[in-house]
């Protein structure tokens, strides 16, 4: 992969400056210098300020870190935006028809499509949800569908988020913070608006609540608390919505109903928006020694008079190996093709897969089935010696537990630096919103950026930052 053949968004390949970011550029070659770097360093400070940080799990240093923010924007026209939000939907669609299959008949297993093991194999696989059908027909409340672009025309979908997708947070804190510092950019360029995610996502959630709910249903959002890496976000969002922000033991079963504690007795929830994982939310029905859940909640949800966002068991759906599969789901649930491309996957599980692997292993990136966060991930053109003969190990004890992709050439955005302006490499993360009513995509979502030169790894728990992302109304 070299220099050359990377799409810049803002220089393309030639040097030429990209229509998209003409008004930006006119308005950064006014600029001082020293001006952009005391705006970046007031940057900085107002996240410091703000709170805006996250917590890297299991390293002796793990406090609190700043997310590095990137006061040059990413700017995507209205025109490939259009395109990008029929492919999401489309894809978004699917996933949920998906997932109400493999929990009641499994049509796509029985027309051999995806193989039975895949299901009842896959530890993200939840029987307790077999036959439940939930408020609205939704399982994914949110999603988030993870781009990468490797050309003008060239999207790929990396990775579909269809558990607890985070982020959305820094996607509003960046564009709050971008229109403090440069009101004037704003004037200039027709930016289409996130600001209204947090009313939108309670809308949606209100939209999904169980037959029999109040006009204005509760809804609350449920997290594991404090020491969580995203305690931020959560507290953010449920400040943004005007809901509660509860935990485990603020909730209790009252009447065949999940109340939640308030200095009136215990009142009634209609939606809860859960932030931890299925394993912790029921330690009647899953992991008996979680104190994050709500016994017997599960038993709530299968009588329908609780909305669980997103529900139990959308684990499946981003698993990467099933991934693999999505342009024959896709297919099988739409009759279409689809709009968004998957990037070529080798499934390690299958023998012949896990040869070419084996073989090609210095020129792929290799991640685990049920990884995230960049971790148990291996990019075969940067790792040393020593760091191959050991995933090679890893590979032969426990194929199924990967898959392996292409390194693909992924587009970069210029980045603010005390030289200047440099490349760096980035992914998209739209945020979308599911209820019975409709499909919503907020316009543009969440740009990571790997802050490294020549990294591929956009992750903010392995040195990434974010940047304020621009769909322009065309």
């Amino acid at each position: 992969m070299t220099e050359e053949s990377i799409f810049d968004e803002m220089w393309g390949r030639d040097e030429r400056l990209r229509r998209p970011y003409k008004r930006f550029n006119d308005w950064l070659e006014k600029e001082d210098s020293k001006t952009l770097r005391a705006k970046q360093r007031e940057a900085d400070d107002l996240f410091r300020l703000t709170g805006i940080t996250f917590n890297v799990y299991g390293r002796a240093e793990a406090e609190e870190r700043l997310i590095p923010f990137d006061i040059v924007p990413r700017i995507i026209t209205g025109r490939e935006w259009q395109r990008l939000s029929r492919g999401i939907e489309q894809r978004v669609r699917a996933i949920n028809a998906f997932l109400y299959d493999i929990y009641h008949r499994q049509e796509i297993v029985r027309a051999g499509r995806i193989p039975e093991e895949m299901i009842s194999n896959n530890a993200a696989f939840l029987p307790q949800m077999l036959g439940v059908n939930p408020p609205g027909g939704v399982y994914t409340h949110i999603v988030g569908i993870d781009l990468v672009r490797t050309g003008p025309d060239q999207f790929y979908v990396l990775e579909d988020n269809a558990r607890t997708p985070s982020g959305v947070s820094y996607m509003l804190e960046n564009r709050e913070t971008m229109l403090q510092m440069f009101p004037e950019l704003f004037l200039k360029n027709r930016v289409q608006p996130v600001e209204n995610y947090p009313g939108d996502l309670r809308r949606s959630l209100a939209a999904c609540a169980p037959s029999g709910a109040a006009d204005a249903p509760v809804v609350a959002v449920l997290t594991p608390g404090i020491f969580n890496s995203a305690y931020y976000e959560h507290a953010f969002l449920a400040d943004q919505m005007g809901v509660e922000l509860v935990e485990g033991h603020d909730l209790r079963i009252v009447d065949g109903r999940v109340a939640m504690r308030t200095t009136r007795g215990y009142q009634p929830i209609d939606v809860i928006y859960r932030r931890i994982d299925d394993d912790f939310l029921d330690p009647l029905n899953f992991n008996p020694e979680s104190q994050l859940g709500v016994p017997g909640i599960m038993d709530v949800y299968r009588a329908g008079r609780i909305t669980i966002a997103n529900a139990p068991g959308t684990g499946i759906a981003d698993d990467k190996a099933i991934y693999s599969y999505m342009p024959e789901i896709v297919e099988f649930y739409t009759g279409e093709q689809p709009i968004l491309e998957n990037v070529p996957t080798w499934r390690c599980s299958e023998p012949d897969a896990l040869a070419y692997v084996l073989d090609h292993l210095s020129e792929l990136v290799v991640k685990e089935v049920h990884g995230s966060g960049g971790y148990g991930m291996l990019i075969g053109p940067t790792a040393t010696k020593k760091d191959l003969a050991a995933f090679r190990n890893k590979l032969k004890a426990r194929p199924s537990n990967y898959i392996a992709q292409p390194t693909l050439s992924l587009s970069t955005v210029p980045v603010f630096t005390n030289r200047g302006l440099a490349p760096r490499h980035v992914d998209l993360r739209p945020y979308v919103l599911v209820s019975p009513g409709g499909i919503r995509i907020t316009p543009g979502g969440l740009t990571r950026v790997a802050l490294k030169k020549g990294s591929l790894v956009v992750n903010s728990s392995q040195g990434g930052g974010t940047k304020d992302t621009w769909v322009l109304e065309d």
